[in-house]
């Protein structure tokens, strides 16, 4: 019995919780992923996709209706996956893992790509809906690493959370999606560095 057909077997209402569904669609957006990251996203299909899976091509239509809103879910899960907000109690310290963390998730296979494609697609509103969730979803969860250090005096009460994440993050995804150069460890503390001088004024 696949994921789709044990979903719709279980019909009583005292066992329709949402963890079946949940398991559904966390197996559906893995799926997405990993066959953008073997076949690009030209090469992904809903059938391939769906056996991947294990659940049945009309449970993938019926929850996301599209191609592309099943590619524009994939990409919004990537900034919440995997990626936990740093509190090492020093600026410092979290702007780096935020910067480790940015550049594990654009090292893996694929993703690059995807980034890319994304961009590409911009123009169709489901993608640019899930590129901005992307973005704004990521700016938010990294924004508490900006405001703790303002309440511990690290940074002015004026510093925008925004443009210090903008300012670390930036460089990384240049590097991956423009340049040739592998982020290294070496890159990491310059990035780090170079924000700390442009934003780290302590508080007066």
């Amino acid at each position: 019995m696949d994921l789709d057909d044990a979903e719709q077997a279980d019909t009583a209402p005292r066992k329709r919780t949402g963890g079946r569904s949940a398991r559904v669609r966390v197996a559906v957006l893995t799926a997405t992923l990993e066959q953008i990251t073997e076949f690009g996203v030209e090469g992904l299909t809903i059938g391939d996709v769906a056996a991947r899976a294990g659940v049945a091509e009309t449970t993938i239509y019926r929850r996301w209706g599209t191609r592309t809103a099943l590619i524009a879910d994939a990409v919004t899960e990537l900034a919440a996956v995997g990626n936990p907000v740093p509190d090492t109690g020093s600026l410092r310290t979290d702007l780096r893992v935020l910067a480790e963390q940015v550049s594990h998730l654009i090292a893996r296979p694929g993703i690059a790509r995807l980034v890319g494609t994304v961009i590409a697609l911009s123009v169709d509103p489901e993608v640019e809906a899930a590129r901005r969730r992307f973005w704004d979803d990521r700016f938010e969860r990294s924004s508490h690493v900006v405001t703790r250090a303002i309440e511990r005096g690290e940074l002015a009460g004026t510093t925008d959370p925004r443009e210090v994440v903008e300012t670390l993050s930036a460089p990384l995804y240049f590097r991956v999606l423009v340049g040739s150069e592998p982020i290294d460890d070496a890159f990491i503390t310059r990035c780090v560095d170079n924000t700390l001088a442009l934003h780290g004024q302590p508080a007066r």
